[in-house]
């Protein structure tokens, strides 16, 4: 155990990450370490104050995209919402979604125009296999008949949080362009 004393590895075996969740993270096929791993981002790192540990820390970042990684369960205790500044940064992966505060509370929003009410109907049946798969719910909002509105953000900690952003971006990948009004950019589908 000494060879982890001073290494941020100490921490990942400190952590309350699922271990399903953490071994996907580091380890890719056939169980060999994965060198995608960039590093700890510590601005999404939210400690109670008077605080010396780490042990409570949550999120950890890797050059994965998004929409590879599975969310993990929110009913933790130690799962805060993230700052303004690391949703402001991860932000920048998903083209599409504008970051809105809405009463203190960060959300992701995106709004898409359906050719008709019932492609809004196959639309929300599409985001919702994938939100029960991920075990992660946005808000759908159909206005008028072909108006949608997506917002995300994780209700159990009243902000944002790594899984709202995985969802974001496993939204992202569903190939819409059949439901979606002509004058929407079929191109911004798949722009990475």
């Amino acid at each position: 155990m000494a060879l982890f004393s001073h290494s941020p590895l100490r921490l990942i075996f400190k952590t309350k990450v699922p271990l399903a969740s953490l071994f996907h993270t580091f380890l890719r096929a056939h169980g060999r370490p994965n060198s995608r791993i960039t590093g700890i981002c510590w601005e999404h790192v939210s400690l109670p104050s008077g605080r010396k540990t780490l042990s409570g820390f949550r999120m950890l970042c890797t050059g994965e995209d998004l929409s590879a990684k599975k969310c993990v369960p929110c009913n933790s205790n130690d799962l805060r919402p993230m700052t303004e500044d690391a949703a402001k940064h991860l932000i920048q992966e998903l083209a599409e979604w504008h970051l809105i505060n809405e009463d203190g509370k960060l959300k992701l929003n995106r709004s898409l125009k359906v050719k008709s009410f019932l492609k809004g109907m196959e639309l929300f049946k599409l985001i919702a296999e994938v939100a029960e798969a991920e075990g992660h719910h946005p808000d759908l909002h159909l206005v008028g008949w072909n108006n949608v509105t997506i917002e995300i953000w994780t209700h159990a900690v009243g902000g944002l949080t790594e899984n709202d952003f995985i969802l974001a971006s496993k939204i992202d990948k569903l190939d819409v362009h059949n439901l979606l009004s002509r004058k929407v950019s079929i191109s911004s589908q798949h722009d990475c």
